[in-house]
């Protein structure tokens, strides 16, 4: 993209990586769900427990970059904001998951979701309810690293390792401007338009307007932890220390 293209606009998450389209991801997984439920029917039905890393972020700010990185470290699946909207609007889909998920544990995704909506008082809306069974199911069938949504306020807080990830508004501008070849002062704009969007997000999902340090097991930094590779093995370090 140059800046001459009057169609530049920043997707959050987007960081020059080629991605896999949503109707891609989601023909791969379903498959591998499938074949995975083949290969497991033999086994105990007992549910595997898998933790979670959920990354809280401000856009701009790396945190899809950290995530891949991440993954290859610690081998875990990274599901963004887009497969999880995704997702969250298409009952049929997440439905096919739980599916999957129920025919190995008969019941117990009922007994996780009536837990979750019992604990979750937030959970009201019809797309609070089906992003909350998203994440759910996802999260159960094998591990992950969440980035955006608020997934560390869904799942339960002691199966979750919380980051968020911070900079200041001119680190993220620079990286914006940088990224997509548009001059500062459109990106501060474009950043501006999808922070009025998050937080209305969060404030209709959540009902929360702010995203306190409390609420994290990490806060990271990015005008100080610069490199990309540095915040992943810090993640990964922590991740270590906290579930071993």
């Amino acid at each position: 993209m140059t800046q001459s293209s009057k169609e530049t606009v920043y997707k959050p998450g987007y960081y020059g990586k080629k991605r896999l389209s949503i109707s891609a991801w989601t023909d791969s997984n379903i498959k591998k769900w499938s074949k995975d439920q083949e290969n497991k029917k033999q086994e105990e039905k007992k549910p595997a427990v898998y933790n979670s890393i959920c990354f809280s972020r401000q856009i701009g700010v790396g945190a899809l970059e950290i995530a891949d990185l991440l993954s290859e470290i610690i081998q875990y699946r990274v599901i963004d904001r887009e497969i999880l909207e995704h997702m969250a609007k298409d009952t049929e889909l997440t439905q096919k998951i739980i599916a999957f998920y129920d025919e190995r544990y008969p019941g117990k995704m009922s007994e996780l979701f009536s837990m979750l909506i019992h604990e979750k008082t937030f959970i009201k809306s019809d797309y609070a309810r089906q992003l909350a069974k998203t994440v759910t199911a996802l999260a159960n069938t094998e591990p992950t690293i969440f980035v955006g949504r608020g997934t560390h306020l869904i799942l339960p807080r002691n199966s979750v390792l919380a980051v968020r990830f911070i900079c200041s508004n001119e680190y993220r501008v620079e990286r914006l401007a940088k990224m997509m070849d548009m001059n500062p002062s459109k990106a501060e704009k474009q950043l501006k338009i999808i922070d009025n969007e998050q937080h209305q997000f969060f404030k209709t999902v959540y009902q929360k307007k702010e995203a306190p340090a409390e609420e994290f097991d990490l806060v990271i930094n990015r005008d100080y932890i610069t490199e990309a590779d540095q915040a992943a093995q810090i993640v990964a370090c922590a991740y270590k220390q906290k579930f071993g």
